[in-house]
């Protein structure tokens, strides 16, 4: 029998497996039991209402997708009123996703959505900071930490700062968070894309620029999530281009102690138990007792041949 369950700071979950923020909705349970994952992160929330990017809003390759959503939002009464009593009855924590334009708006939006069935708030930070002329907040070390500072003045729950890879240095930000008081670590958003529809002279999507998705990522984030690992001491949440439990299994040997599965969700909406039953099979075929001993278990190649010598 292997233990699935994982600790994320003080917060104890089922097993390593969640969703991305915006990758699931109440529907879901329909065909699903929302109690066999690890956690519900559910979409990301902003102060006001917001109607979301113009369409068209998503190109899609063979191994990814690029999406300008836009955060379509009804507003923090609404899911707390109409969301939130959802998930209320599942016995698994609930990640509340939140995104404001300044840090004072980030703070209070975490207080109000501080209610009960609310476990974890992520701080999304790849959002436009209106302080300091749309510079994403997750691009500047400083600017990112003033925002969990706040966060973390303004609510009693756990403060995940979800890191956005469109930046030179993401193990200075990660740092940043952390001395901040983040409690772990979510790495990382979609990275910025855009294409062009030739026929029309057009871009492809109604927001110009959007962001990657989708398996044609993984390489690229799971070298970040391996650097942030390296670089902080508290947990790191794995997001990024996962399909199946050998890309989780990847990013848990880099040193991440849980995942997030987001695009794949749209083609196949069990995918997270797939990639539960996966890890849970991985780990009896390798004799593994405990799911955690997978977290920082890759070795370097001399490593690997010393042991198989020995």
């Amino acid at each position: 029998m292997v233990d699935m369950r994982v600790r994320i700071g003080s917060i104890e979950l089922k097993n390593p497996v969640m969703p991305g923020s915006g990758t699931m909705g109440e529907g879901l349970a329909h065909v699903m039991d929302l109690n066999r994952i690890g956690a519900i992160v559910t979409k990301t929330i902003t102060p006001d209402k917001r109607e979301g990017c113009p369409p068209p809003r998503m190109v899609e390759y063979r191994d990814g997708s690029l999406m300008a959503i836009g955060i379509p939002c009804k507003g923090p009464d609404y899911y707390i009123d109409e969301i939130l009593p959802h998930y209320r009855e599942y016995g698994t924590p609930v990640v509340c996703s939140v995104s404001a334009p300044s840090v004072e708006a980030f703070g209070n939006l975490a207080a109000k959505l501080s209610v009960p069935g609310v476990s974890v708030i992520e701080a999304n930070i790849s959002c436009p900071n209106l302080e300091e002329d749309g510079r994403a907040f997750g691009m500047d070390a400083e600017a990112s930490a003033r925002v969990i500072r706040r966060l973390k003045e303004m609510t009693d729950r756990p403060v995940w700062a979800k890191l956005t890879p469109n930046i030179t240095d993401i193990a200075a930000v990660a740092q940043a968070v952390e001395a901040a008081g983040a409690d772990a670590i979510t790495c990382a958003n979609a990275m910025l894309g855009m294409a062009v529809d030739v026929e029309s002279f057009q871009p492809a999507l109604g927001n110009i620029t959007g962001g990657m998705t989708g398996p044609c990522m993984r390489p690229v984030i799971l070298r970040m999530a391996w650097q942030v690992a390296r670089a902080v001491k508290i947990p790191i949440i794995g997001s990024g281009g996962m399909a199946s439990a050998n890309d989780a299994l990847e990013y848990l040997m880099v040193g991440c102690s849980a995942v997030q599965i987001g695009t794949v969700n749209f083609i196949h909406p069990t995918a997270m138990l797939d990639v539960i039953e996966g890890i849970e099979a991985f780990c009896r075929r390798k004799g593994i007792a405990r799911v955690s001993e997978l977290t920082g278990a890759m070795r370097s190649r001399k490593e690997y041949r010393e042991q198989q010598a020995a």
